[in-house]
């Protein structure tokens, strides 16, 4: 009845299958590289931040110098002192008035590719509070 003879197939084992070769590295060089981008990402933030952090203190410092030559205590103009105390923490004085005994100072820097500003007052309080 049976003309041919079953012969068994040879079975090859599952990890020699050549369709998987190579898959595990494809996952782990993608999971690698969003873990990088999350992180590049992340410390741009932070980048962000504390340099918008160092540009308002660096706006209060110019504004508190230039209040103290506007009274006297420091020698100088006051916009001349708010621009070296500007310098000094690596920003660009944009804007500076004194006006009786109160000085507006404007400064800014670029962060991540923008330029952005912090302003500062120095002086009496005003009437309103």
């Amino acid at each position: 009845m049976l003309s041919r003879a079953i012969r068994p197939r040879a079975v090859r084992p599952a990890s020699a299958t050549p369709r998987d070769l190579g898959a595990g590295s494809v996952l782990v060089v993608g999971l690698v590289s969003v873990v990088a981008l999350a992180g590049l990402t992340v410390l741009g933030g932070a980048h962000a931040l504390v340099r918008g952090q160092q540009l308002s203190a660096a706006a209060d410092a110019a504004a508190l110098a230039a209040g103290d030559a506007l009274l006297g205590w420091v020698a100088g103009e006051p916009c001349e002192v708010a621009q070296r105390v500007a310098e000094a923490h690596a920003v660009t004085l944009a804007d500076c008035s004194s006006e009786a005994l109160t000085v507006l100072v404007r400064v800014e820097a670029g962060i991540l590719g923008l330029t952005v500003e912090r302003s500062a007052r120095a002086g009496a309080p005003d009437a309103a509070w």
